[in-house]
Protein backbone atom coordinates (compact mmCIF):
# COMPACT_ATOMS: atom_id res chain seq x y z
CA UNK A 1 0.00 0.00 0.00
CA UNK A 2 2.53 2.56 0.90
CA UNK A 3 4.67 2.03 -1.93
CA UNK A 4 1.50 3.06 -4.42
CA UNK A 5 1.11 5.72 -1.71
CA UNK A 6 4.57 6.83 -2.44
CA UNK A 7 4.07 7.66 -6.56
CA UNK A 8 1.82 11.02 -5.23
CA UNK A 9 5.06 12.67 -4.20
CA UNK A 10 7.08 14.32 -7.37
CA UNK A 11 9.12 12.33 -9.02
CA UNK A 12 12.35 13.96 -8.46
CA UNK A 13 11.35 13.64 -4.39
CA UNK A 14 10.44 9.78 -4.89
CA UNK A 15 14.00 9.12 -6.19
CA UNK A 16 15.58 11.07 -3.17
CA UNK A 17 13.46 9.83 -0.57
CA UNK A 18 11.17 7.44 -1.71
CA UNK A 19 12.54 4.18 -0.14
CA UNK A 20 12.94 5.76 2.67
CA UNK A 21 9.36 6.97 3.09
CA UNK A 22 8.35 3.48 2.45
CA UNK A 23 10.55 1.63 5.16
CA UNK A 24 9.56 4.46 7.77
CA UNK A 25 6.02 3.94 6.76
CA UNK A 26 6.39 0.46 7.03
CA UNK A 27 7.70 0.28 10.55
CA UNK A 28 5.29 2.84 11.68
CA UNK A 29 1.89 1.05 10.57
CA UNK A 30 3.60 -2.70 11.52
CA UNK A 31 0.79 -4.09 13.96
CA UNK A 32 -1.33 -1.61 14.38
CA UNK A 33 -4.80 -1.70 13.66
CA UNK A 34 -7.14 -1.07 10.60
CA UNK A 35 -8.37 2.70 11.41
CA UNK A 36 -4.51 3.46 12.84
CA UNK A 37 -2.89 2.17 9.71
CA UNK A 38 -5.91 4.25 7.40
CA UNK A 39 -4.96 7.58 10.00
CA UNK A 40 -1.09 6.86 8.93
CA UNK A 41 -2.09 6.76 5.61
CA UNK A 42 -3.91 9.84 5.28
CA UNK A 43 -0.83 11.44 6.81
CA UNK A 44 1.15 10.46 4.15
CA UNK A 45 -1.37 11.42 1.19
CA UNK A 46 -1.73 14.58 2.47
CA UNK A 47 2.28 14.97 3.12
CA UNK A 48 2.52 13.97 -0.68
CA UNK A 49 0.30 16.64 -1.84
CA UNK A 50 1.64 19.20 0.35
CA UNK A 51 5.28 18.78 -1.40
CA UNK A 52 3.59 18.50 -4.75
CA UNK A 53 2.06 21.71 -4.55
CA UNK A 54 5.64 23.09 -2.68
CA UNK A 55 3.61 23.31 0.78
CA UNK A 56 6.01 20.90 2.81
CA UNK A 57 8.06 22.78 5.34
CA UNK A 58 11.09 23.66 3.30
CA UNK A 59 9.61 25.54 0.76
CA UNK A 60 8.97 29.19 0.76
CA UNK A 61 4.99 28.95 0.44
CA UNK A 62 5.24 26.17 3.58
CA UNK A 63 7.40 29.29 6.01
CA UNK A 64 5.01 31.43 4.18
CA UNK A 65 1.93 30.18 5.03
CA UNK A 66 3.45 29.10 8.49
CA UNK A 67 3.79 32.55 9.49
CA UNK A 68 0.23 33.67 8.48
CA UNK A 69 -1.72 30.64 9.56
CA UNK A 70 -1.78 31.91 13.12
CA UNK A 71 -2.54 35.60 11.97
CA UNK A 72 -5.40 34.86 9.75
CA UNK A 73 -6.56 32.63 12.77
CA UNK A 74 -6.47 35.33 14.94
CA UNK A 75 -7.61 38.20 12.08
CA UNK A 76 -11.02 35.20 11.90
CA UNK A 77 -11.43 35.36 15.59
CA UNK A 78 -11.40 39.26 15.94
CA UNK A 79 -14.06 39.79 13.20
CA UNK A 80 -15.94 37.14 14.76
CA UNK A 81 -15.64 38.27 18.02
CA UNK A 82 -16.91 41.83 16.82
CA UNK A 83 -19.97 40.22 15.65
CA UNK A 84 -20.61 38.90 18.63
CA UNK A 85 -19.82 41.70 21.17
CA UNK A 86 -22.17 43.91 18.67
CA UNK A 87 -25.16 41.52 19.11
CA UNK A 88 -24.41 41.57 22.37
CA UNK A 89 -24.16 45.63 22.79
CA UNK A 90 -27.32 45.96 20.97
CA UNK A 91 -28.57 43.41 23.29
CA UNK A 92 -27.89 44.88 26.33
CA UNK A 93 -28.47 48.76 25.24
CA UNK A 94 -32.11 48.34 23.62
CA UNK A 95 -34.80 49.52 25.65
CA UNK A 96 -37.04 45.77 25.15
CA UNK A 97 -36.32 43.57 27.60
CA UNK A 98 -33.68 40.77 26.52
CA UNK A 99 -36.26 37.94 26.82
CA UNK A 100 -38.18 39.47 24.08
CA UNK A 101 -34.83 40.52 22.05
CA UNK A 102 -34.29 36.62 22.28
CA UNK A 103 -37.78 35.50 21.55
CA UNK A 104 -38.07 37.05 17.88
CA UNK A 105 -34.32 36.24 17.08
CA UNK A 106 -34.36 34.60 13.54
CA UNK A 107 -32.95 30.96 13.22
CA UNK A 108 -30.24 32.25 10.35
CA UNK A 109 -29.41 35.09 13.25
CA UNK A 110 -28.72 32.65 15.69
CA UNK A 111 -26.64 30.34 13.46
CA UNK A 112 -24.56 33.04 12.56
CA UNK A 113 -23.78 33.54 16.22
CA UNK A 114 -23.07 30.44 16.92
CA UNK A 115 -20.77 29.69 14.19
CA UNK A 116 -18.82 33.17 15.28
CA UNK A 117 -18.55 31.72 18.64
CA UNK A 118 -17.25 27.82 17.20
CA UNK A 119 -14.24 30.52 15.46
CA UNK A 120 -13.55 32.20 18.64
CA UNK A 121 -13.51 29.39 20.64
CA UNK A 122 -11.14 27.18 18.07
CA UNK A 123 -8.70 30.58 17.48
CA UNK A 124 -8.64 30.44 21.04
CA UNK A 125 -7.88 26.89 21.51
CA UNK A 126 -5.00 26.53 18.24
CA UNK A 127 -3.36 29.39 19.70
CA UNK A 128 -3.17 28.06 23.01
CA UNK A 129 -1.46 24.81 22.16
CA UNK A 130 -4.06 22.31 20.88
CA UNK A 131 -3.93 23.44 16.93
CA UNK A 132 -5.31 20.29 15.59
CA UNK A 133 -8.52 20.33 17.61
CA UNK A 134 -8.47 24.37 17.99
CA UNK A 135 -8.23 24.49 13.76
CA UNK A 136 -11.27 22.28 12.91
CA UNK A 137 -13.31 24.27 15.51
CA UNK A 138 -12.72 27.46 13.86
CA UNK A 139 -12.87 25.82 10.08
CA UNK A 140 -16.00 24.49 10.69
CA UNK A 141 -17.19 28.15 12.50
CA UNK A 142 -15.83 30.09 8.86
CA UNK A 143 -17.41 27.27 6.82
CA UNK A 144 -20.64 27.07 8.58
CA UNK A 145 -20.79 31.18 8.15
CA UNK A 146 -20.04 30.87 4.73
CA UNK A 147 -22.46 28.40 3.61
CA UNK A 148 -25.39 30.59 6.11
CA UNK A 149 -24.81 33.64 4.13
CA UNK A 150 -25.07 31.67 1.03
CA UNK A 151 -27.74 30.27 1.70
CA UNK A 152 -30.30 32.59 4.15
CA UNK A 153 -30.96 35.97 3.49
CA UNK A 154 -27.56 38.40 4.59
CA UNK A 155 -28.02 40.62 7.69
CA UNK A 156 -28.84 44.22 6.79
CA UNK A 157 -25.80 45.76 5.75
CA UNK A 158 -23.39 42.76 5.84
CA UNK A 159 -23.41 41.65 1.75
CA UNK A 160 -22.27 38.02 1.21
CA UNK A 161 -19.35 38.23 -1.53
CA UNK A 162 -16.81 39.67 0.84
CA UNK A 163 -17.52 37.50 4.06
CA UNK A 164 -17.36 34.16 2.31
CA UNK A 165 -14.67 35.13 0.35
CA UNK A 166 -12.80 36.10 3.50
CA UNK A 167 -13.84 33.10 5.00
CA UNK A 168 -12.87 30.20 2.44
CA UNK A 169 -9.65 32.57 1.85
CA UNK A 170 -8.99 32.13 5.43
CA UNK A 171 -9.67 28.70 5.44
CA UNK A 172 -7.53 27.97 3.01
CA UNK A 173 -4.18 29.85 4.43
CA UNK A 174 -5.06 28.14 7.91
CA UNK A 175 -4.78 24.66 6.44
CA UNK A 176 -2.02 25.42 4.25
CA UNK A 177 0.32 25.40 7.34
CA UNK A 178 2.59 22.74 7.32
CA UNK A 179 2.17 19.88 10.17
CA UNK A 180 5.62 20.34 11.62
CA UNK A 181 4.99 24.05 11.35
CA UNK A 182 2.10 24.50 13.87
CA UNK A 183 1.27 26.12 16.98
CA UNK A 184 4.64 27.66 17.08
CA UNK A 185 4.36 29.43 20.77
CA UNK A 186 5.88 32.57 19.57
CA UNK A 187 3.67 33.50 16.66
CA UNK A 188 1.08 31.85 18.55
CA UNK A 189 1.17 34.18 21.38
CA UNK A 190 2.01 37.25 19.28
CA UNK A 191 -1.38 36.51 17.10
CA UNK A 192 -3.31 36.28 20.16
CA UNK A 193 -1.59 39.72 21.51
CA UNK A 194 -2.74 41.13 18.46
CA UNK A 195 -6.25 39.95 18.42
CA UNK A 196 -6.90 41.31 21.73
CA UNK A 197 -5.41 44.76 20.95
CA UNK A 198 -7.71 44.88 17.73
CA UNK A 199 -10.75 43.76 19.60
CA UNK A 200 -10.87 45.58 22.72
CA UNK A 201 -11.07 49.22 21.13
CA UNK A 202 -13.42 48.37 19.09
CA UNK A 203 -15.91 46.86 21.43
CA UNK A 204 -15.20 50.22 23.77
CA UNK A 205 -16.64 51.97 20.99
CA UNK A 206 -19.72 50.07 19.86
CA UNK A 207 -20.44 50.06 23.59
CA UNK A 208 -20.40 54.15 23.54
CA UNK A 209 -18.14 53.80 26.67
CA UNK A 210 -16.07 56.31 24.21
CA UNK A 211 -17.08 59.35 22.18
CA UNK A 212 -15.98 57.68 18.55
CA UNK A 213 -18.87 56.03 16.83
CA UNK A 214 -16.96 54.16 14.31
CA UNK A 215 -13.47 53.27 13.02
CA UNK A 216 -14.61 51.86 9.50
CA UNK A 217 -12.57 48.98 10.24
CA UNK A 218 -9.53 50.82 10.11
CA UNK A 219 -8.50 49.68 13.58
CA UNK A 220 -7.53 45.79 13.53
CA UNK A 221 -6.20 46.42 10.11
CA UNK A 222 -3.74 48.62 11.69
CA UNK A 223 -2.58 46.78 14.32
CA UNK A 224 -2.48 43.74 12.57
CA UNK A 225 -0.41 45.82 10.06
CA UNK A 226 1.87 46.77 13.33
CA UNK A 227 2.13 43.48 14.37
CA UNK A 228 3.79 42.35 10.83
CA UNK A 229 6.19 45.23 11.16
CA UNK A 230 6.90 44.14 14.26
CA UNK A 231 7.98 40.92 13.91
CA UNK A 232 9.90 41.95 10.55
CA UNK A 233 12.28 43.75 12.95
CA UNK A 234 12.22 41.16 15.56
CA UNK A 235 13.37 38.69 13.13
CA UNK A 236 15.73 41.14 11.22
CA UNK A 237 13.98 40.18 8.19
CA UNK A 238 13.05 42.94 5.52
CA UNK A 239 9.72 43.08 6.04
CA UNK A 240 8.28 41.72 3.04
CA UNK A 241 7.86 38.18 3.90
CA UNK A 242 6.06 39.17 7.50
CA UNK A 243 3.77 41.94 5.97
CA UNK A 244 2.59 39.55 2.90
CA UNK A 245 1.79 37.08 5.67
CA UNK A 246 -0.67 39.91 7.56
CA UNK A 247 -1.90 40.20 3.88
CA UNK A 248 -2.55 37.05 3.10
CA UNK A 249 -4.09 37.18 6.99
CA UNK A 250 -6.63 39.90 6.61
CA UNK A 251 -9.50 38.90 4.83
CA UNK A 252 -11.82 38.69 7.85
CA UNK A 253 -10.82 42.22 9.04
CA UNK A 254 -11.01 43.48 5.11
CA UNK A 255 -14.30 41.94 4.76
CA UNK A 256 -15.37 43.42 8.42
CA UNK A 257 -14.40 46.99 7.20
CA UNK A 258 -16.69 46.55 4.35
CA UNK A 259 -19.60 45.32 5.65
CA UNK A 260 -19.18 47.99 8.22
CA UNK A 261 -19.26 50.82 5.73
CA UNK A 262 -22.36 49.46 4.31
CA UNK A 263 -20.62 47.74 1.30
CA UNK A 264 -18.86 50.92 0.51
CA UNK A 265 -15.30 50.14 -1.53
CA UNK A 266 -13.38 53.39 -0.37
CA UNK A 267 -12.71 52.85 3.33
CA UNK A 268 -11.50 49.30 2.72
CA UNK A 269 -9.43 50.01 0.30
CA UNK A 270 -7.98 52.71 1.99
CA UNK A 271 -7.26 50.24 4.94
CA UNK A 272 -6.03 48.32 2.61
CA UNK A 273 -3.07 50.68 1.62
CA UNK A 274 -1.74 50.36 4.92
CA UNK A 275 0.03 47.21 4.37
CA UNK A 276 2.10 48.08 1.60
CA UNK A 277 2.67 51.72 3.10
CA UNK A 278 3.28 49.68 6.38
CA UNK A 279 5.89 47.30 4.64
CA UNK A 280 7.75 50.12 3.05
CA UNK A 281 8.74 51.91 6.32
CA UNK A 282 9.88 48.36 7.03
CA UNK A 283 12.12 47.86 4.66
CA UNK A 284 13.60 51.69 5.13
CA UNK A 285 13.75 50.58 8.87
CA UNK A 286 15.98 47.78 8.08
CA UNK A 287 17.94 49.60 5.72
CA UNK A 288 18.83 52.17 8.01
CA UNK A 289 19.67 49.44 10.59
CA UNK A 290 21.94 47.53 8.92
CA UNK A 291 23.74 50.86 8.10
CA UNK A 292 24.62 51.36 11.25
Amino acid sequence: MSDALVRLYPAAYRVAHGQEIVDVHREMTAGLPRPARLRADADLVAHALRVRLGLDSASPAGRFFALAAPFALAAAAVSSGLHLTRWYAELVLSPAPVWVQLSVMGGAWTLSLLFSLLVCLGAIIALTGRWVPGVGMAVCGLLGRAVLWTVAVPVPGEGAVAPVAAALLTTAVVLACPADRRGDRWLSAAAGAMAAVAWFPVVVVNTRAFGVTTDYGAWPILVLAFTGAAVALRSRASGLRELGAMAAASPPLVAHAYTNAWGDLRPALGILLLLPVMAAATVACQAVRRRR
